[in-house]
């Protein structure tokens, strides 16, 4: 028996829809800019993607685009700039920054109420306070897939692999706001498989390709493959194919968790236009 597949495309398009329904009853129109600093066509390709759904919903976006030798004073007055514009609802920075920038302390100068990443300290301590804030796109993305595909996770046990900043820890809090029972675990964790196997929702976002195999899940359980490896010109995900023919339902590689990280950017624009502009009303 072969699992459900989750798709993210699926969820990601039925979002998208809901989205547009959003901005066209907005008295106004929400702004997004992307700043991306360097030449990498990966973060290049990323950025116009999402530029391209923002306008697919309504949404104003601009993509400022500096060189890779752009400075940590020039990029900062650049967002302070972005900051202090009341026409700008929401500022992404594209990461990886080049090595010689500071991106704890550019990501910390974003405006809160715009950082539509959801990974300024304030929004990462109203995350975990239960207070409403923006929350980083991954993780919310996550929750929005098993809302779209109908799958409870009230009283359930969620296994995260992983503990990063931007996926493992939002993603625990996230679960735990929803009522589930939350194990984090991370590279130290003893006899891991002995708690992936205890899980009724495993997240799994570490990058090593196929990671999770058969053997540590069990039979009824909800997978969500975050990771994404390139191995040999291809894209695996952290999740073995083979768990495919043991669980109830997982995300595939590619097109599960990634087209959902995308439209809960565009969420998060929405989200913090409202709250600015009118109070959330």
């Amino acid at each position: 028996m072969s699992a459900r597949l989750l798709s993210g495309r699926e969820a990601s398009g039925a979002t998208l829809i809901e989205l547009a329904s959003v901005v066209e009853a907005l008295p106004f129109c929400p702004g997004l800019v992307f700043v991306r600093v360097g030449d990498d066509p990966a973060s290049a390709s990323y950025v116009r993607s999402k530029s391209r759904l923002a306008a697919r919903v309504g949404i104003r976006s601009e993509i400022v685009e500096l060189v890779a030798c752009t400075s940590q004073e020039e990029l900062l007055g650049i967002v302070g700039s972005l900051n202090a514009d009341p026409d700008v609802d929401g500022i992404l920075i594209q990461l990886p920054l080049p090595d010689h920038l500071d991106s704890a302390r550019i990501l910390e100068a974003v405006e809160p109420t715009k950082d539509v990443d959801g990974f300024h300290p304030i929004n990462v301590g109203k995350l975990w306070s239960g207070e409403p804030g923006l929350v980083p796109a991954t993780p919310l993305g996550l929750v929005r897939i098993l809302d779209h595909f109908q799958i409870p996770v009230e009283g359930r046990h969620a296994v995260i692999v992983g503990r990063s900043n931007l996926v493992g820890k939002p993603a625990a809090a996230l679960f735990l706001r929803r009522h589930a029972t939350v194990t984090l675990t991370h590279s130290l964790t003893r006899d891991l498989p002995s708690l992936t196997r205890q899980a009724d929702i495993l997240v799994v976002a570490v990058g090593r390709a196929g990671m999770i195999t058969s053997k540590w899940v069990k039979p009824d359980a909800v997978v969500l493959d975050v990771g994404q490896s390139r191995v040999g010109g291809c894209l695996y995900g952290d999740v073995s194919p083979s768990v495919a023919g043991v669980v109830a339902a997982l995300t595939p590689t590619p097109g599960g968790t990634g087209p959902m990280t995308v439209a809960m950017v565009i969420h998060n624009t929405i989200e913090a236009a409202r709250a600015r502009r009118i109070g959330g009303e």
